[in-house]
């Protein structure tokens, strides 16, 4: 059987059984209202899962289990996966009132008729209930649950479903999917450290590139008030500095500074530089 993230996360919510009765009632009718193919309500249908262990789930709740034997259709060439089936009366799931039984039946529409896609290839959880009626009361139990999805139609079928990972992570809690959570939550940390990675690389380098830029702006400026006027004229401190900087295109600020006699600050050297770009700009206007 295939090992995907989803099915990962439906097997370790499949061997967790309620241990009240009222809430394993509820995620039975939940498996079997959203698993099973539509018809009249009370009448004989069969529950469908390509899981084994939604399967071996759904069949554990019953109270009649001899009766109804799970059965293993063949694979389909372009099926490719087996399909689980038990002959079942459809239930006539009355909405739950308790918070428990509602998140019951919100973990048995995950395990029908909901996905989960791989934290790496994005953030996205949706549903295909078999019909409107299904969609629209799944829709109504989120809301219930204070979530937000989005709907959709593909294929003539209601697509409910969710891309924000927040809203994902809440309903993966809220049903008792704890390790998928942990998983989400340790992508999330992995992407964010990236992106803060990224961000100062690029404001590193948007840096460098302003200081190149500055850098040659100010050679520029001492060339021309060399040629126009003379670096001996200018006083001391603003012969060291254009001196400096002719010497050392690429270094910063901070240490040109360092090589001063005595040693300046930055803001000193920018104050210095500065005075020298002013002065180039008196003698391009003269």
């Amino acid at each position: 059987m295939t090992s995907t993230f989803s099915a990962d996360t439906k097997d370790a919510l499949a061997r967790e059984i309620p241990a009240q009765p009222h809430c394993r009632s509820a995620l039975r009718d939940g498996l079997y209202y959203y698993g099973g193919a539509s018809g009249v309500a009370g009448a004989e249908e069969r529950f469908r899962t390509q899981r084994p262990s939604v399967a071996r789930l759904a069949w554990s709740l019953l109270d009649d289990r001899k009766e109804r034997p799970i059965h293993r259709t063949a694979e389909k060439r372009l099926q490719k996966r087996a399909t689980f089936e038990i002959r079942i009366a459809r239930p006539r799931s009355p909405k739950p009132a308790a918070r428990c039984d509602r998140r019951m039946e919100l973990r048995a529409a995950f395990l029908t008729c909901g996905s989960l896609a791989a934290p790496t290839h994005g953030y996205h959880l949706e549903f295909v209930p078999p019909d409107d009626a299904a969609a629209e009361r799944l829709v109504q139990l989120l809301r219930a649950e204070g979530r937000k999805p989005k709907m959709a139609r593909r294929k003539r079928r209601l697509v409910v479903y969710f891309k924000d990972i927040d809203e994902i992570t809440q309903f993966l809690t809220s049903v008792g999917a704890f390790a998928a959570v942990l998983r989400l939550e340790d992508v999330r940390a992995l992407k964010e450290t990236k992106n803060r990675i990224r961000r100062l690389v690029n404001t590193d380098a948007a840096n460098v590139d302003r200081s190149t830029s500055a850098a040659a702006k100010q050679r520029e400026s001492i060339a021309l008030v060399a040629d126009a006027y003379g670096l001996r004229k200018l006083s001391p401190p603003l012969r060291e500095i254009a001196e400096l900087r002719l010497a050392h295109p690429t270094e910063t600020l901070t240490e040109l500074g360092r090589r001063c006699k005595p040693p300046a600050g930055k803001s000193t050297v920018g104050g210095r530089l500065a005075a020298l770009l002013r002065i180039a700009r008196e003698l391009e206007a003269s």
